[in-house]
């Protein structure tokens, strides 16, 4: 058996320092995993840059005598997805950084931005003699603004930024009249505290409970709970790569496996229905295979790949909010999960939020919780509309620490 997978990526950023352009920066990377089949062992050769196939493949052939085992059909099908939407010229994200700058700084001179404008066209190819050929394209515009007031002891004070596929500044000019706009304006911490947030950064400790060679070896949060109830009826978490904010992944994991609908539900109203298991750990344990192999490009594919999304309620912040305030933290370093769930986040600047729309900044403050809380009891939803940061976010109700 021969494989080859491909990764091209064009990046172009323009980057901004204390509110000027100061270079204008274009990266393009190609990179090759060949691998042969042969025996039960795989031979794999990473390359940077271009390389015939011919040599390509005799290298990796060479590495059979690594006798690394993968007993493992490769995939076959056929399928190109191309999520591009729309490409900018250099020239065209050099002139939107130049007027996007111009506008917020000229309205908000008291405010020193960091950051920059940075365009993502990604491609990736999966192809092997046995009639695999897969292809997925897609193509980001990002902005990422730092921020600090000329008032502030802070080397930042926060930061802002939005992910489109079709680009559009007044969506940035919005996004900065709220987060500039409203620095200003002190106000308290609400008695009750909803947190409102992208919800990313909270998954990480479900993510490792959810392997399925934890789950076996008892080592998980979750073993012995497989079909029980642990968590909120509202909340359902699936492995998602059609979602719209899933950024530049295949549809394809490490194996070529695609799953049906490009979408596997882990949670389903609140029961945990199973663990995320390549082809390797699935055989090994005897567990459900998900297509979740993660891609080492010099290495077999290891478990891993998953793309967790929390399916959204049908009504939008606000309207979850039901006429409660809600703390954006905006600015947060130095806490996480530890090994038993419970969860830290110190919050160096938020802001008070009606759901829609910031009403001022907070003051410091340390928020508490733990992973079956989170999911659980306290969780409320996650919006069906994208306020505050243009992306879905979580609302989960927290508890204050100590500072």
């Amino acid at each position: 058996m021969k494989e080859k997978f491909t990764y091209m990526e064009t990046t172009s950023m323009v980057k901004i320092e204390e509110n000027k352009i100061i270079s204008f920066d274009k990266n393009n990377i190609v990179s090759h995993s060949f691998r042969v089949g042969k025996d039960g062992f795989l031979g794999v050769h990473y390359q940077e840059g271009e390389m015939p196939d011919e040599e390509g493949y005799a290298k990796a052939e060479q590495n059979l005598e690594l006798k690394r085992p993968y007993a493992f059909e490769p995939e076959t099908g056929e399928r190109h997805r191309d999520k591009t939407e729309r490409v900018f010229s250099d020239k065209e994200l050099m002139d939107m950084t130049k007027e996007a700058l111009e506008h917020i700084h000229s309205k908000y001179p008291d405010f020193r931005l960091e950051g920059g404008l940075r365009q993502q066209k990604t491609k990736s190819l999966q192809e092997n003699d046995r009639g695999l050929n897969y292809s997925n394209q897609d193509c980001s515009v990002h902005t990422d603004f730092s921020f600090k007031h000329k008032n502030s002891k802070d080397i930042s004070d926060g930061w802002f930024g939005i992910g489109e596929r079709n680009f559009e500044l007044g969506k940035l000019y919005s996004m900065a009249d709220n987060y500039l706009g409203n620095f200003g304006n002190e106000v308290k911490l609400p008695e009750e505290i909803i947190v409102q947030i992208q919800y990313y950064g909270l998954l990480g400790k479900l993510k490792q409970s959810l392997d399925a060679e934890k789950l076996s070896l008892g080592t998980s949060l979750l073993t012995g709970k497989i079909g029980e109830k642990i968590f909120s009826d509202r909340f359902t978490l699936c492995h998602d790569v059609s979602d719209k904010e899933c950024w530049h992944d295949n549809f394809f994991d490490g194996e070529g496996v695609v799953l049906p609908g490009d979408k596997l539900t882990y949670v389903e109203n609140g029961v945990v229905l199973r663990g995320y298991a390549d082809k390797k750990i699935a055989k090994k344990y005897g567990v459900e295979h998900t297509g979740s192999a993660w891609r080492d490009f010099s290495d077999i594919p290891s478990n891993g790949y998953v793309s967790f999304r929390i399916a959204r309620s049908d009504k939008t912040v606000k309207e979850l909010l039901d006429g409660k305030l809600s703390v954006v933290p905006v600015r947060y370093s130095g806490g996480g999960f530890n090994e038993k769930g419970e969860y830290v986040m110190p919050v160096q600047m938020a802001y008070l939020c009606d759901g829609e729309r910031f009403l001022g900044r907070l003051p410091e403050f340390t928020l508490v919780s733990n992973m079956f809380d989170m999911f659980g009891d306290d969780f409320i939803g996650v919006g069906s509309d994208n306020p505050v940061f243009n992306d879905k976010q979580i609302l989960v109700g927290m508890k204050l620490g100590n500072a």
